[in-house]
């Protein structure tokens, strides 16, 4: 397993940490659709700027560093013995390397009071389903769609955005 750090954000890392954050979720996308994508949030970003400073100042968010290097990142939201993990992003040029296992691995070992965690992604993100499901143990429960939409979403954009698909994960601790 990789060798990772899981550092708290500073406030002076938060525009490189969120233009970090879209850069590997338009890599995804882009990976997948090509460039006549049209999943993109706003100006061309998969994953909107005020999606993830909301996440940020409503969670707690991590810098995930390798050798001194900053690889990605995590953002979670803990309330009790619930856990959110709201985004969990590596670099592309570091994918393929442990490092997101390990930086999960590390995330369960910070918060051991939490029992049951949840998170969600596109499903067109094959690579983040076979990591969540196959990798960290978590299992769709649930899958939201134009015939079952995300209702608890503060920003309704978010459904319209989405509506051909998004799985909601949870992986319930031993």
């Amino acid at each position: 397993m990789a060798e990772i750090k899981l550092i708290p954000l500073q406030s002076d890392d938060r525009e490189q940490f969120i233009l970090d954050n879209q850069e590997a979720f338009n890599y995804g996308a882009l990976e997948e659709f090509g460039l006549r994508d049209n999943r993109f949030e706003e100006d061309g970003e998969i994953i909107s700027r005020k999606t993830i400073e909301q996440s940020i100042d409503a969670g707690t968010a991590y810098r995930i560093v390798r050798d001194g290097q900053k690889v990605g990142g995590v953002i979670v939201k803990i309330d009790g013995d619930h856990g959110e993990l709201e985004i969990l992003f590596v670099s592309p040029k570091a994918h393929s390397k442990g490092i997101g296992y390990a930086a999960w691995c590390e995330v369960e070992r910070m918060y051991p009071q939490v029992k049951a965690w949840s998170t969600i992604t596109p499903y067109f993100e094959k690579r983040n389903i076979h990591f969540y499901v196959n990798r960290c143990g978590f299992h769709i429960v649930e899958f939201f769609n134009s015939h079952h939409p995300m209702t608890n979403e503060p920003d309704s954009s978010a459904d319209e955005q989405f509506s051909d698909g998004m799985f909601r994960f949870e992986k319930c601790m031993q």
